[in-house]
């Protein structure tokens, strides 16, 4: 089993906090001879018809000393899990959960806004203080 990753927990919590169920703790899938943990999976506790969604969430922290790897790293388990979930569970839909420094200082940087405009990522944005989901951005 890998090891979770530093905010998994607050990240987690920030979930549940906003009115989802955590599903799985991590989500297991298998592709071929290829084994995979995204870190969370979600759904609504009250599925309405309009809120009807399932989500995975990879966590990252973002707190090497050098956090263009990290992103390259994050990248690169975000696409091939994406393409993993379209594989098993195209109904899901997954996010990468950072913390809002990152997102306000790394993820603005041009280069970085240029590889999300070729490969969309889905994120959601938690804060280290509060404990909460900031914004989610899709």
């Amino acid at each position: 089993m890998s090891r979770k990753d530093r905010f998994h927990e607050l990240v987690k919590q920030a979930l549940i906090q906003t009115g989802w169920k955590i599903t799985d703790d991590p989500l297991y899938l298998s592709i071929g001879n290829v084994n995979i943990q995204i870190d969370l999976a979600a759904e609504p506790l009250i599925a309405a018809t309009k809120d009807d969604r399932k989500i995975a969430v990879e966590v990252k922290s973002f707190i090497s000393a050098s956090q263009i790897t990290d992103f390259y790293s994050a990248l690169g388990q975000y696409l091939t899990y994406r393409v993993a979930l379209q594989l098993q569970e195209p109904d899901r839909e997954l996010y990468l959960a950072v913390p809002e420094s990152t997102y306000d200082k790394l993820f603005q940087e041009v280069l970085v806004q240029e590889v999300f405009r070729f490969y969309p990522t889905k994120i959601i944005v938690y804060s280290q203080i509060t404990q909460e989901i900031e914004s989610w951005i899709d």
